[in-house]
C-alpha cells in the first residue's frame, strides 16, 4: 500500500542521516512498475529534495546499483544512489528535477537540437568506455544481446500487438521469419553497451547538464540499436534532416575511434530500425491496449507511421514472407488515427461489437469514458429481412423507434450523459467518451450512436461531436 511505502520511505531517511522533516509526494507513474516519491526537506537542507524509488525486483536493482556505481565512477552524468535499504527495494536517490529532453522538445526543439548533439557523444562514451569492466553477472535479465533475448522482443510483440489487433497470419512460418531475422540480427558486433531504452524521457537536463537515468536493462549487444532508439524515438518526432545529421556527426566520431566499424555498422542498420519498431509496438501494446494507459495509446499511431515510412524507403527483405504480410496489414491499421485537435470539448460517441473488435480503445488519454450495453434490447439482426440493413438505414431506424423499450433506453441514456458533458464542460475537460455496444455492432449499437450523437451536437454546439462506427468505418 502507499502509505506502507512512505513510511518505509521515511524509515530509510531516518537511517540514512536524513533527520529533516519532510514531505513525501508520490509521482505519476511510468511505464514500469518502479514507484517514485519526491522528499521535500522542510528546513534547508543540501540537498534541498531527494528522489525515493521502490521497486519489488530486487535482481534488478541490484543491476541498477551497480551499473550507476560504475558509471559515476567513470564521471558519467547519473543521478547519485545516497542510500538503499537492507531488501534492495527502496533507494534514495539525487533529484534531477522534472525537466527531460522530451519536455525540451516540446518547447523549445532549437536548443533540443543543440542538446542531442552531447548526446550522442555521451552515448557513444556508454556504448565504448561503459562497458569496460562492467559487471556484466548482475546484468537483468540477461548480460548479453543473444538470440533469446532477442526472440523474446519479437514474441513480445507477436502476443501484445500483432495477436490483440486481429492481425491475419501463420504462427508456424512467423516463427520460422523470426528464427532468421534473430541470426541476421546477430551477424552485427555485439561488444558493447546495450543501454535498452536510450530516448528522450530518459535523458534529464539539470544544473545546464544532461543527466542518463533508466540504464538497469542494460547489457553487452550492438552500437546499432541504441543510435536508433534516439533517433526514430516515435513520440520525439525528429525531422529527417536532424535525424540525418545527428547519424553523420554519430558516425564520424565512430570511424574515428574504431575505423573497422566502416564495413560493419551499416550492414544491418536497417534491420535494426525494423527490430526497434517492432519492440516498441510490443511495449506500446501492452501498456496500452492490454493495461489501457493512454500515453501508450498515443504513441500506436506515430510508430503506425514510422513503419509505414521505414517500409517506404527501406523495404524489409522479401525472404521474410510472413513478417512482411504481418507489417503490410500493420500499416493499414487506423483505429489510433489522432483526431483534429480543437479547443472546448471533443465528446466521442462510438458504436461497437462485443463479439468482435470489443470496447473502443480512448487514445486521448482520458482513460474512457461511458459504455451503455444494448444487448438487451429488440434485436432486428434477428429478422430475415432486416439483418442487411444497418442502425442508420430507415429500415432499422422505423423497425427500432415502433419499440418503447428502445425510446426509455435512450431517454436514460440522455439522463446519465446531461450531467456528465455539462460538468466537463464547466470544468474545462478536453474529451468525453461514449461508447455503444450491441452483438455484432451494425444494428441497435449504431442507432444508438447515430441518435445520441446528433441530439450532443444540438444540445451542446460548443462542443464538438464525432461518431464513429467500428464495424461500419
Amino acid at each position: 500500500m502507499p502509505d506502507n511505502h512512505i513510511q518505509n520511505i521515511r524509515s530509510l531517511l531516518l537511517k540514512s542521516g536524513f533527520k529533516d522533516k519532510a514531505e513525501v509526494i508520490p509521482l505519476p507513474g511510468s511505464g514500469s512498475n518502479r514507484q517514485y516519491y519526491r522528499v521535500k526537506f522542510e528546513s534547508f537542507n543540501d540537498p534541498s529534495s531527494i528522489i525515493a524509488s521502490y521497486n519489488e525486483d530486487i535482481n534488478e536493482n541490484i543491476a541498477y546499483n551497480s551499473f550507476t556505481s560504475h558509471f559515476g565512477l567513470q564521471g558519467f552524468n547519473v543521478p547519485k544512489i545516497y542510500a538503499c535499504d537492507n531488501s534492495y527495494r527502496y533507494f534514495l536517490i539525487q533529484d534531477l528535477g522534472d525537466t527531460t529532453l522530451m519536455d525540451i522538445l516540446t518547447t523549445d526543439k532549437e536548443k533540443a537540437y543543440e542538446l542531442y548533439e552531447g548526446v550522442i557523444n555521451d552515448l557513444l562514451n556508454f556504448q565504448i568506455e561503459g562497458i569496460k569492466n562492467l559487471d556484466l553477472d548482475v546484468a537483468y535479465p540477461v548480460k548479453s544481446f543473444d538470440s533469446r533475448s532477442i526472440m523474446w522482443d519479437l514474441n513480445y510483440f507477436k502476443y501484445y500487438f500483432v495477436k490483440p489487433h486481429n492481425i491475419q497470419f501463420n504462427e508456424n512460418n512467423l516463427e520460422d521469419d523470426f528464427e532468421l531475422f534473430t541470426t541476421q540480427l546477430l551477424l552485427s558486433d555485439c561488444n558493447y553497451f546495450n543501454y535498452r531504452d536510450f530516448q528522450a524521457r530518459n535523458i534529464m537536463f539539470h544544473d545546464n547538464k544532461l543527466w542518463y537515468i533508466d540504464f538497469q536493462g542494460g547489457r553487452l549487444g550492438p552500437l546499432q540499436y541504441d543510435l536508433i532508439s534516439l533517433l526514430n524515438q516515435v513520440k520525439a518526432n525528429l525531422p529527417d534532416q536532424i535525424k540525418s545529421k545527428l547519424y553523420n556527426s554519430f558516425t564520424n566520431k565512430l570511424f574515428e575511434l574504431l575505423p573497422d566499424q566502416k564495413t560493419v555498422f551499416n550492414k544491418h542498420y536497417t534491420d535494426y530500425e525494423y527490430f526497434r519498431l517492432m519492440q516498441v509496438m510490443g511495449a506500446y501494446g501492452f501498456r496500452g491496449k492490454v493495461q489501457g494507459k493512454g500515453h501508450f495509446l498515443q504513441s500506436i499511431a506515430p510508430s503506425i507511421d514510422a513503419l509505414r515510412k521505414l517500409m517506404n524507403s527501406s523495404p524489409l527483405e522479401t525472404k521474410f514472407k510472413e513478417l512482411n504480410k504481418i507489417l503490410g496489414q500493420i500499416i493499414q491499421i487506423n483505429d489510433y488515427k489522432t483526431p483534429v485537435s480543437y479547443s472546448g470539448l471533443t465528446i466521442s460517441v462510438n458504436s461497437f461489437s462485443y463479439k468482435k473488435k470489443g470496447i473502443p480503445i480512448d487514445t486521448t488519454g482520458n482513460g474512457g469514458g461511458h459504455v451503455f450495453d444494448c444487448r438487451s434490447l429488440p434485436n432486428p439482426g434477428r429478422l430475415a429481412e432486416l439483418r442487411d440493413y444497418t442502425g442508420k438505414d430507415n429500415q432499422i431506424i422505423e423497425y427500432l423507434e415502433s419499440k418503447t423499450e428502445i425510446m426509455d433506453f435512450i431517454e436514460n441514456v440522455k439522463l446519465i450523459l446531461n450531467p456528465s458533458v455539462e460538468n466537463y464542460i464547466i470544468r474545462n475537460f478536453s474529451d468525453l467518451q461514449i461508447n455503444f455496444g450491441c452483438t455484432g455492432g451494425r444494428h441497435r449499437s449504431v442507432y444508438s450512436t447515430e441518435t445520441i450523437g446528433k441530439y450532443l451536437q444540438k444540445r451542446y454546439p460548443k462542443a464538438h461531436v464525432v461518431i464513429k462506427h467500428n464495424e461500419l468505418d
